[in-house]
């Protein structure tokens, strides 16, 4: 495996994007992305929070509350999951019921920003950044619902979509065009752990002190170069599993050839010692499948 000069998101946002300290290499991105000046107040307890054999997950994930009191969650995805963009709505759906006390009125549900970079071919579409958003539109007129006008005193938003989660995809695998556009930088960077010298996006100057391999510990290098070897063998058997699905569907038939690859597959990741969940959200086979492996 090559040396990167830059850690990698996914990494940093594990290990060192939590410090108040690097809050502006966050801050540049999101601001970059949502095209606002965007100031985190503090970092929320997310799932990925807590340490443990988390290096060799395909997923990790950032909460944060704004100055505007607003939910941002990143998360990072590095494997294919075709139930993503279901996904993505349970966990926005989680924080708004989390993040609102019983017994208090609607208006206080807090505005949630939903940001996700997959390294996979999620669905079909020719753009790599996608932005989905919730309106009203009119079957019949093709208007869009506005607010009333005590709603507008209430509201401090121009659209009422702007009260509804938004959710943002961005689609990094192969990108490797650098130009000058701000987020096509940082999208850059995202793809291929680099930050060339001409890179002058938000955050991304910060990111550029702040990142570099050279600048860690002798014990946070090992972890990070073994947490990439541990992705990589997930990347493997993953392909494994549907190249020997392929080859042994051919004789036997294609459902009990895939099948019996992936069963494979997740005894080897199981003998490895990874993560039973990971190893089931992976492979698609339930604890008791798991379980009846061994």
């Amino acid at each position: 495996m090559r040396d990167r000069p830059y850690i990698s998101f996914d990494w940093a946002l594990k290990r060192l994007l939590r410090d108040k300290a690097n809050f502006d290499v966050l801050e540049g991105f999101l601001s970059t992305l949502l095209n606002t000046t965007i100031t985190i107040k503090e970092l929320l307890e997310s799932e990925s929070n807590q340490e443990h054999e988390e290096a060799k997950q395909n997923r990790v994930d950032l909460l944060a509350k704004n100055s505007k009191d607003e939910l941002l969650l990143i998360e990072v995805q590095g494997e294919s999951e075709y139930a993503f963009f279901q996904r993505i709505l349970f966990g926005a759906s989680r924080l708004v019921s989390e993040y609102i006390d019983s017994g208090q009125n609607y208006e206080n549900i807090k505005k949630v920003y939903s940001i996700n970079i997959v390294y996979f071919d999620l669905g079909q579409g020719k753009d790599y950044v996608y932005h989905g958003k919730t309106e009203f539109r009119g079957i019949h007129y093709d208007d869009v619902l506005q607010r009333s006008p005590f709603q507008r005193q209430k509201f401090a938003v121009d659209e009422v979509y702007q009260l509804y989660p938004e959710y943002y995809i961005l689609k990094v695998n192969d990108f490797d065009r650098w130009s000058r556009t701000p987020l096509d930088q940082w999208l850059y960077f995202l793809a291929n752990n680099d930050i060339p010298e001409e890179a002058d996006a938000p955050g991304l100057k910060a990111a550029r002190e702040k990142l570099r391999i050279a600048q860690m510990s002798r014990d946070e290098r090992v972890a990070y170069r073994r947490y990439w070897d541990n992705r990589a063998v997930l990347l493997d058997q993953i392909v494994t599993a549907r190249g020997e699905g392929r080859l042994e569907g051919i004789a036997e038939g294609r459902k009990e050839g895939i099948a019996e690859g992936i069963t494979q597959t997740a005894r080897k990741m199981l003998q490895m010692g990874i993560d039973k969940s990971l190893v089931s959200q992976t492979t698609g086979l339930s604890f008791e499948q798991l379980d009846n492996l061994n």
